[in-house]
Parts: C-alpha cells; sequence; structure tokens
C-alpha cells in the first residue's frame, strides 16, 4: 500500500477552525490583536513558509526566493503528504547552487487540515496557494499571526468567504502587514501603461468590455487514480480535495479559478465594479464522472453603473475558438488590452523599454513547444514577487487583499447567475448567505456534495438553482 497519501485521524469542526484564529462568524474587526509587524532590515534573513505545494504554490515559492535573496523556505504544509514531498523536491532541485535556502526537514513538513497554522508559525511571510476555497480561514490565521501575506487567486468561492477576506483585511492594514495576491497584470509594466492611457482618455468614454478565457480545459484527476495510490478506495472528501478543480467548494468554477484574472483587468479599467449581472452557462462536453459539479462553459453580462458593460465568456471545451484576452471599446477607438494596442484617434502599441542590461543578456531559454521562457524582468508573476518582498524589506505600504476580494466577488456574482438564471445585483450577491464550505473538515466527514448511486454530482439548473 502507498502510504503517502494516508490521512491523519484529525476532525475539524469550521468552528474549531474559527477558534484558532480567534474570529467568531463573519467579523474579524476587535477579533484580532493589532500590532506592528516587525519588518526585517536590508540584511536580515526572512523566514518563509508554503501552504498549498501543488504546481502555482511551488512556482511561487520558486519566485519568492528569486526576489528576495535574504529569504529562507523553512515549513511547508499540504493536504497530502505525496504532493508536499515532490514539491520539496523539486524546489530542492532548482535551488541546488544555494541549497541552504531550503531548509525544511521532517519536522516543519505539515500534513493535514490543520497543517496551515503550524506553518504559519515557524515563518514570517506565508504564501497561500491552497485550493481556493481555504484561502479565507488560511488568510485570517495568517494574519492573526501577523505575517506578511501572498495568497493565490480567487481569495474566496462564496460571499461569506470574501467578506472573511475584506473584513480580516482591515486588521492586516492596521498590524501594517504587506498582503499580495496572484493577479499578476497588475504587475506587467505593458498592461499597467495601457490601463493607464484607456483611464487618461486615449480612447474615449468606454462603453464597452470584453473579456475571455476561452480554451481546452485544464488537468482531470479521477477516482480510480487515486484508489491506486491509496491501495484502497478513498473517502469522498479525500477524492474532491484531490481532484478539487471540479468541485464548486473548493474551485469556485472555473469562472472563479481561472477568468477572473479577465475580469479583474476589466474591472481595473473601469476604475470600479459591475452593479449587476445576468448570464448564462451549463456543461456540454465536459460530462464525465470525474468533471464533478462545474459547468464548462459560462457567458455573462456585468452592467456598470454608468450603463456601460462587460461582456464575458469562459470556456473548457476541445476544439473551439480560443481566446486569453481583454478589450475596451471606447467613444473615440478601441484598446486590445491584452495586446496592449490603442486603435483609433490615438494609434499605440506598447514598446518594452530596452536597456543595456537586456542587450548584454543571454537568449532566452527555449521550452518544450518552442516558446522561449520569460525572464525575471518581463515575467509579471516574478515581477509580483519583487515588488512584494521590496515593500517588505522596505516596510512600505502594501496590499492588494480589497481588489483581489472585490474581483473574486465579480466572479463568484457570475457564477450566481449562470447556475440560477436570474439577474443578480451588486448588493445582492456581497449579502449572499449562500456558504458553500463544509461543516466539518476531516478526511471521513461529509463535503457539501456527495454523489449519487451512479456516481454523479447534482448540477445547477437555471431557472431551478439557489441564486443567493
Amino acid at each position: 500500500m502507498n502510504k503517502t497519501l494516508q490521512p491523519k485521524s484529525l476532525v475539524l469542526t469550521r468552528r474549531d477552525f474559527l477558534k484558532t484564529t480567534a474570529i467568531v462568524g463573519g467579523s474579524v474587526a476587535g477579533a484580532l490583536p493589532v500590532a506592528r509587524f516587525a519588518h526585517a532590515a536590508g540584511g536580515d534573513t526572512l523566514k518563509l513558509a508554503l501552504i498549498g505545494c501543488g504546481g502555482r504554490g511551488s512556482g511561487a515559492a520558486a519566485q519568492a526566493l528569486t526576489a528576495d535573496r535574504g529569504l529562507k523556505l523553512v515549513a511547508m504544509a499540504d493536504a497530502f503528504e505525496e504532493r508536499l514531498t515532490k514539491s520539496l523536491e523539486n524546489l530542492q532541485a532548482q535551488m541546488k547552487d544555494q541549497p541552504d535556502r531550503i531548509d525544511v526537514p521532517k519536522e516543519r513538513q505539515f500534513v493535514g487540515f490543520d497543517a496551515h497554522q503550524k506553518a504559519i508559525a515557524a515563518a514570517d511571510v506565508v504564501i497561500l496557494a491552497t485550493p481556493p476555497g481555504f484561502r479565507p480561514i488560511h488568510f485570517e490565521a495568517a494574519v492573526q499571526a501577523g505575517k506578511n501575506i501572498f495568497m493565490e487567486k480567487p481569495v474566496a468561492v462564496d460571499a461569506p468567504g470574501v467578506r472573511r477576506v475584506l473584513a480580516a483585511n482591515e486588521i492586516a492594514k492596521q498590524k501594517n502587514l504587506k498582503v499580495g495576491v496572484g493577479l499578476q497584470r497588475h504587475h506587467d509594466p505593458g498592461y499597467v501603461e495601457t490601463v493607464k492611457r484607456i483611464q487618461d482618455g486615449a480612447i474615449g468614454d468606454i462603453v464597452m468590455l470584453r473579456a475571455y478565457w476561452n480554451g481546452a480545459g485544464v488537468w482531470c484527476r479521477t477516482r480510480a487514480e487515486l484508489e491506486k495510490k491509496l491501495g484502497r478506495k478513498p473517502t469522498e472528501m479525500e477524492y474532491q480535495m484531490y481532484n478539487w478543480y471540479y468541485f464548486v467548494w473548493l474551485s469556485g468554477d472555473h469562472i472563479c479559478e481561472q477568468h477572473i484574472h479577465n475580469l479583474d483587468v476589466g474591472c481595473w479599467v473601469k476604475g470600479k465594479y459591475p452593479v449587476r449581472a445576468q448570464g448564462m452557462g451549463g456543461r456540454q462536453v465536459r460530462t464525465g464522472l470525474d468533471h464533478g459539479e462545474i459547468f464548462d462553459h459560462h457567458f455573462v453580462e456585468y452592467e456598470f453603473d454608468d450603463g456601460s458593460r462587460m461582456m464575458s465568456q469562459c470556456r473548457h471545451i476541445p476544439g473551439c475558438w480560443s481566446s486569453v484576452s481583454e478589450h475596451a471599446h471606447g467613444t473615440k477607438g478601441i484598446a486590445e488590452i491584452s495586446g496592449k494596442t490603442i486603435r483609433g484617434a490615438t494609434e499605440w502599441k506598447f514598446q518594452p523599454p530596452k536597456s543595456s542590461a537586456d542587450e548584454n543578456a543571454p537568449a532566452k531559454v527555449k521550452k518544450k513547444g518552442g516558446r522561449k521562457s520569460k525572464s525575471s524582468a518581463d515575467n509579471p508573476t516574478q515581477i509580483e514577487h519583487d515588488h512584494l518582498f521590496a515593500a517588505i524589506r522596505a516596510n512600505k505600504p502594501y496590499n492588494e487583499a480589497d481588489y483581489g476580494a472585490k474581483s473574486s466577488l465579480v466572479a463568484i456574482l457570475g457564477r450566481m447567475c449562470t447556475y440560477s438564471g436570474k439577474q443578480i445585483t451588486w448588493e445582492e450577491a456581497m449579502n449572499s448567505k449562500l456558504d458553500l464550505m463544509p461543516k466539518t473538515f476531516a478526511w471521513d466527514a461529509e463535503p457539501p456534495v456527495k454523489p449519487d448511486a451512479e456516481g454523479r454530482y447534482p448540477i445547477a439548473v437555471p431557472g431551478k438553482s439557489v441564486a443567493l
């Protein structure tokens, strides 16, 4: 039997989670002690904890280590031991020339539903990269402990989670904690310049935005695969955690987990959030037993308070038109935001500045498929860590959690509309009582959704499913 995935005997209720973070209900204001974070001086060593050791978490840890030469990875946490072990091996290989910067002995490798608490306690800075459903819980715990934070998007999968993040972030601001969110387009020089020009009037008044994440889809982990790894039938909780992308309480559906990037850009350009939305979606192709409960396509029309609209598409169906992009239409022209180009009364295309360092730099290494890897200088997922750690070292205000939470709600609002078929306002979405999280966190606990006798999960039906 493969023992690497054997879960510990661990039962945590949601109340237990809240107790560990000194939070009751959805409000943290007044519950968390306010203390100023003792920032590290330029030459001091900073200790890093990685919570969530999948591909994105491992990548974020490597980028953090690149961003700050005084940073050392000292703790790791994941629900599955096998994932943690593989991540640690990969990071050690990447840092083989600086082995002392990966210092994660067995006693600081934490596995299970409470693993985040132990990892947070060991570090100065934490990376939160578990499935998004856990983000509010982990963010609250890190804020209470007074740690600087980088958290992946989305920061919640439901409105109660968004409210918890916003409330905890008020305490993070009082504590002067630095908080980064993985919406890296905000750190892409081309995006930053394009958005600035649009906001300065380069295309006139914006009348419509278009946002797309249409592609073939992502990975799918099967129940049979997990059973083979375990050498026994997995519990339902084990399976859903293993195949987390396909369950709403864990991922929020791909409109939240992925399309949030494009929706966030639209709201960034407008400088505001929509007042209402309506849309449609469903499951046309991705309907297997291991495809859980999420849709494979969504279309949402968002309306802003000035009457302008953002048309949103996201699709996970092979063989169809693919696009990951954002576009703005104005009274004086059109901006291909993702293409960093403006057409109309103003003609402009972003040109990355060249320096002598660029000219003397070695050629970029090609990846499989002929694509060139991005250097630190033009990779926004690296730049976001560079900016975060520069703020930590200089002890300058730095906090992205508010717009991270509100952009997460834009995606959640869209899912509410496509699942229910209803038109829903921003206020209705923000105040929604629909809580997707389990009542108990344990490997043998019941998750919020369960399969029928044939192994199929209940799917949202527009016109029938609960919106709020």
